[in-house]
């Protein structure tokens, strides 16, 4: 029997509802709204005192106040998922996205020696939705996991989700140990008896032999954004519409701005977006699975160093302008994979960005599909399933908007010529499950 139907061999779990809302994918950034249509935020309140005393601000520092500020952020202190919130992921369309991806976890696991412990760490885990899908699948395979020591890691700067987190993962009979003055701020024991640990950083997880998992979290990280001019490049910031004294408004610095660094000498966009932040954490990331081993498996909106401006927000599933009511709506740009590669510096091997739709085929998902459907003799949750398919593949939807990108020691490479150049657009073909079919040994 394959893994793949192992892993269905038990009961079906509730098919999630396909909610008709939006999914982050389409680009919005106008920032021309009426004065009417935009209702003075506690959020818009503070940047305006802020502008007035600093001057214009940077998009990064405009994202970063917007979603994380401690006191007013949008991630802060609510729960912007599923059909209640501003917008939907794949964890909540389907149960058969996050079991694939369990798969994949397991895979490497096996393809790297069966280590006796990993340590199974997500960035911005959501709701917990697809950790929970994933630890399912660790169960059902419990007898190929039995002699692993595993434990769970958590980066998650938002209360209101940790809190939902801890709901959905671990056994209400168990007492969390909360301690805001430690970097693991919340621990417990999941519903599966696996340890759960939760941290503000990354930094803060120890290093050891870690698999990361990262889905739609590089894609809110705060971006700077660059114009090329005719003086050369200029760096957009906002500013107060000096029309409107409760309005923001883009505007181009006058003059070169230190974040320009970033920006390659040979780079051809007349408009370019640059995410320090994630040039940091892929660095770390890196740099632990050099030393440790294990991967990191990154989903996401993105391109491969094509796209220009694809800043925008979300509210409600609607496309909202991002100037617009700030702290009431999610903000979002897409992942540039070709930095993310860059910044890697060459410690480990990088693979893809790949379409979801061919990554998700890789790994099984039409064998799962069946498997599900087999097993299920009510229409409705039939029809569930096949909804959920069709959003997560096919190409005018998920399929082909969402990119999966791994980064794997050299030597994983079995031997081939792994020293590749950074900047390298296209990696070679690799035996990785997922960015090949998946093989089981």
């Amino acid at each position: 029997m394959s893994f793949l139907a192992a892993a269905g061999a038990g009961r079906l779990y509730a098919v999630r509802a396909v909610f008709t809302c939006l999914w982050r994918g389409k680009y919005f950034s106008s920032g021309n709204e009426p004065a009417e249509n935009n209702p003075v935020t506690p959020m818009l309140r503070h940047l305006t005192y802020k502008i007035k005393s600093t001057g214009p601000i940077t998009v990064a520092e405009y994202m970063k106040e917007v979603l994380t500020n401690p006191a007013k952020g949008y991630y802060v202190n609510r729960d912007m998922l599923g059909e209640k919130g501003d917008f939907i992921t794949s964890p909540e369309i389907s149960q058969i996205f996050g079991e694939l991806l369990g798969i994949w976890f397991i895979s490497e696991w096996i393809a790297t020696g069966k280590n006796a412990a990993f340590q199974l760490v997500e960035l911005g885990p959501g709701r917990g939705t697809l950790l929970g899908d994933i630890l399912r699948v660790f169960s059902q395979l419990a007898s190929v996991l039995k002699n692993c020591d595993i434990s769970i890691h958590l980066v998650e700067v938002s209360q209101k989700l940790s809190e939902i987190q801890a709901l959905t993962l671990t056994e209400e009979k168990v007492l969390l140990e909360r301690n805001a003055g430690s970097p693991v701020y919340m621990k417990g024991v999941t519903k599966s008896g696996i340890p759960i640990s939760w941290y503000r950083d990354v930094q803060d997880v120890p290093k050891e032999y870690s698999f990361y998992l990262a889905h739609e979290f590089f894609d809110v990280l705060p971006v700077h954004k660059f114009q090329k001019t005719p003086h050369g490049w200029r760096e957009v910031l906002v500013d107060i519409d000096p029309q409107v004294s409760d309005k923001l408004r883009f505007v181009l610095a006058p003059c070169a701005t230190p974040a320009e660094a970033f920006i390659q000498c040979d780079e051809t966009r007349d408009h370019v977006e640059v995410c320090p932040d994630a040039g940091v954490i892929i660095q770390e990331l890196s740099q632990r699975i050099s030393v440790t081993g294990g991967a990191a498996l990154i989903a996401d909106y993105g391109h491969d160093g094509t796209k220009t401006d694809t800043f925008r927000g979300f509210c409600g599933h609607r496309l909202h302008d991002v100037l617009i009511a700030p702290g009431t709506a999610d903000l979002t740009a897409d992942v540039d994979f070709s930095y993310l590669r860059r910044m890697s510096q060459g410690k480990v091997a990088s693979l893809g960005p790949i379409k979801q739709q061919t990554f998700l085929r890789n790994m099984g998902i039409d064998v799962r599909l069946k498997v599900l459907l087999d097993k299920s003799d009510e229409p409705s949750l039939r029809q569930q399933l096949l909804q959920g398919y069709d959003m997560l593949m096919n190409p005018t939807k998920m399929g082909e908007r969402f990119n999966f990108f791994a980064l794997i020691p050299h030597q994983r490479l079995h031997g081939r010529n792994h020293q590749m150049n950074a900047c390298q657009s296209k990696p070679s073909p690799s035996p990785v499950a997922g960015f090949g079919e998946l093989a089981w040994r």
